[in-house]
């Protein structure tokens, strides 16, 4: 049988778009004369569309689309991701499905089993899971049909049972011939080996082929990074889907032989990849055309305008250089260069009287009391207030500079430096964000070379550095990743060496700077647990880890 995997985009609640481009696919399928084209999960919808879910009409309109996929299935076989009605009297509202049509008829409806919710997925708001496994015979092979978690219930890849049953042991007992995943599997890095693994692991379980079609593209704050993959009946890699762009891969189960566009990437080339689709993606389904970014002569920001520049295109994005009372001259010179390097529009906008204004204002006020963090502060949300001005006006997206390093303990102004619709780098530590830097460079050459060895600062008084107030980074992302994405107990994280006072501070930040991330823009994740959807800590709580009240 020859395969067809249809990597596509979809946008939520495009339907109509949707439909057009899986119609497109088919077609292109058919033409390479495919039996079966395969589209992921919830393809005709978009994943995931959340509440969406919770009107009536969002999913009555997505059924109406059904018929143009079912007529255009004429002379091949199609399974496309769609949500559907529970039948039953009771339970949720809907299932997460798969409708595989052939020749112009519905053949089978299969259901999703096991509904996740845990970190970024809350499918069980919505979704009546299956009691029973989906399998069809086809063209003489015995499918299996999966759609993405109820191919994940291995104990060495999710950290407990979290289910009751196992479709695959359905499955297993049905003799299967090819194993079919449907998914919209959010993108972290490291999850490609992960599922490759996954997939050689059961394809030595049913001694049969793996095929597995992943979503890609951008929806909120989840990246998908695509790269659909086959493995045949001895694990080898046979087929494999471009990495953060639509793709359809051509597999014939015959002769085991399929396309294979995996290119190998380390890490800061792979999260670089995952950004530009990411804001490029973000900003084409919210409507935006261009970007508008403030440069401080730093790192993050010259590395937020890199991937503005790859995303957007040179001619859509506009630098901001907003000089104050404590900028050295190189941060301005090192702006105006990146600019130019870029070959973006670059604007200078001083912010040294608005700020004497504002401190005129209040020094009634504030008499008598020293100049603090709230005089710094005033600084950033002068910036602030600049950037939102020019994104109003001419309606650019404006992009938040901010990395997950100062993010995570509160080393970030609200309504200041992070104002903005969109933080590019709000889940990158700053040590991956020298490394990203290092790789536009040996790409493009784009970021002056003193940008990145200076040492980093806010600029906000007399000859402030980051290290000031924060552990070296090298430190700090070292137990916030232990903290924040491992989820280690203090006593675990000083077990591995780090300095116990250093620990607790950097715990201590992170608990109490919840209220700033709550206020902040969506942040692209490519962590295994960024700041989103995926970490739903209160605000208001006393309870601080390692420590009794």
């Amino acid at each position: 049988m020859r395969l067809a995997l249809a990597q596509i985009n979809p946008v939520i609640g495009d339907f109509a778009g949707n439909a057009r481009k899986i119609c497109d696919y088919i077609d292109k399928a058919r033409t390479a004369k495919s039996d079966l084209v395969i589209f992921p999960e919830m393809a005709l919808l978009g994943y995931p569309p959340r509440d969406l879910l919770d009107r009536r009409s969002f999913v009555e309109t997505s059924k109406k689309y059904w018929p143009q996929i079912q007529e255009a299935s004429e002379g091949i076989g199609v399974i496309c991701g769609v949500v559907t009605d529970n039948e039953a009297n009771s339970g949720k509202p809907y299932r997460n499905s798969a409708l595989f049509f052939h020749d112009g008829s519905l053949l089978t409806t299969a259901h999703k089993m096991l509904l996740p919710s845990y970190d970024v997925f809350d499918e069980e708001r919505y979704f009546e899971p299956a009691s029973t496994a989906s399998w069809i015979d086809f063209k003489g092979e015995r499918l299996g049909i999966t759609i993405c978690e109820d191919f994940w219930n291995v104990p060495e890849f999710l950290p407990r049972t979290l289910y009751h049953c196992d479709p695959l042991c359905q499955l297993e007992e049905a003799s299967i011939g090819i194993l079919i995943n449907i998914s919209a599997s959010p993108y972290h890095l490291g999850k490609v080996e992960w599922v490759t693994r996954l997939l050689q692991r059961h394809a030595a379980r049913f001694g049969s082929q793996v095929v597995y079609v992943n979503q890609v593209g951008c929806n909120d704050e989840l990246l998908f990074r695509g790269h659909s993959m086959v493995c045949s009946e001895k694990g080898e890699l046979v087929a494999c889907g471009a990495d953060f762009r639509e793709d359809l891969i051509l597999y014939d189960t015959r002769t085991n032989e399929g396309d294979n566009r995996c290119v190998p990437l380390d890490q800061a080339e792979e999260v670089l990849q995952a950004l530009v689709m990411g804001l490029k993606d973000y900003a084409a389904k919210c409507g935006f055309q261009s970007a508008v970014i403030g440069l401080s002569g730093g790192l993050d920001s010259a590395l937020v305008a890199s991937v503005a520049r790859l995303a957007l295109g040179s001619e859509n994005l506009v630098g901001v250089g907003m000089p104050g009372p404590y900028n050295a001259p190189e941060s301005l010179e090192d702006s105006i260069e990146l600019a130019r390097r870029l070959g973006i529009r670059f604007h200078e906008v001083p912010i040294e009287k608005l700020f004497a204004m504002a401190c005129d204002s209040l020094a009634p006020v504030f008499s008598g009391l020293p100049h603090d963090a709230t005089e710094e502060n005033i600084q950033a949300r002068l910036r602030g207030l600049i950037l939102m001005a020019l994104s109003n006006k001419f309606g650019s997206l404006l992009l938040s500079t901010g990395n997950k390093s100062e993010m995570a303990v509160g080393y970030c102004t609200l309504y200041g430096d992070m104002n903005g619709g969109l933080a590019v780098l709000g889940d990158v530590p700053k040590t991956l964000a020298y490394r990203m830097a290092d790789k536009i460079n040996e790409l493009h050459g784009w970021i002056p070379q003193r940008t990145i060895s200076r040492p980093p600062s806010a600029e906000l008084r007399p000859d402030q550095t980051d290290q000031d107030t924060l552990p070296p980074y090298e430190i700090l992302d070292g137990i916030l990743a232990a903290y924040v994405e491992q989820r280690m107990a203090v006593e675990e994280i000083i077990a591995q060496g780090w300095d116990p006072q250093t620990v607790r501070w950097v715990l201590n930040s992170v608990d109490t700077s919840e209220y700033k991330r709550w206020q902040a823009p969506p942040i692209l994740r490519v962590t295994t647990k960024a700041f989103g959807t995926g970490r739903r800590n209160p605000i208001a709580h006393r309870y601080r880890e390692g420590r009794m009240i």
